[in-house]
């Protein structure tokens, strides 16, 4: 499998739970409608649009996208402009997790992914922070799996390690391990020499 690797700057996600009867039809008409708005957007390696439905299985309804950026100013933007405002006052604003990334494959055929897993994981007070080899490391031999992506990035705050992962077959379960269904897959423009059109 041919994949491009780049060094991400930020991963980042957020997460609206959703009523146990929510209709989960409109989350995604709305990812069908919204979707496309960001694909080709500067600044931004890959957007995934991920849900979690009590229907098949999940402990609850969740819409919660994955972003991968390739500049902070970029996510900045973002967060500040029409896009996430627009989301924030359909579901309320939620609380944003930033990991700082260690490393980020995407592969040719990202865009057929259709499911994702996310994995984070504390990092102990007394565990060595040179961390980034063995996870780099862990993030190819999943591409090596059958992997579409897979990103790596730590969090200083909480201290605290994320390992996602994009597939086109559902992935076995695991303990600690988010599943979620991909409704769409924004790739952007990682350089921040294109002009947004919106």
């Amino acid at each position: 499998m041919n994949a491009t690797t780049d060094r991400p700057a930020l991963a980042m996600q957020y997460t609206f739970v959703l009523p146990a009867d929510y209709d989960m039809a409109i989350i995604d008409r709305r990812i069908a409608e919204k979707g496309p708005a960001l694909d080709g957007w500067p600044g931004l390696y890959a957007k995934a649009y991920l849900t979690a439905r009590r229907t098949r299985g999940a402990a609850e309804n969740l819409y919660a996208p994955f972003y991968v950026w390739a500049d902070p100013s970029a996510m900045s933007g973002f967060l500040s402009g029409r896009g996430f405002a627009g989301v924030s006052d359909a579901f309320g604003r939620p609380q944003v997790r930033v990991w700082i990334g260690w490393r980020a494959q995407l592969a040719g055929e990202v865009a057929q992914a259709k499911f994702a897993t996310r994995e984070i994981a504390p990092i102990a007070p007394h565990e060595p922070l040179a961390l980034e080899a063995a996870e780099s490391e862990a993030a190819d031999q999943a591409i090596e799996r059958g992997a579409l992506a897979a990103v790596a990035g730590f969090e200083p705050t909480s201290w605290t390690r994320v390992r996602f992962r994009l597939w086109r077959d559902s992935p076995e379960p695991r303990d600690r391990v988010a599943l979620y269904d991909v409704g769409h897959i924004s790739l952007g423009h990682p350089s921040l020499a294109a002009q947004k059109a919106l």
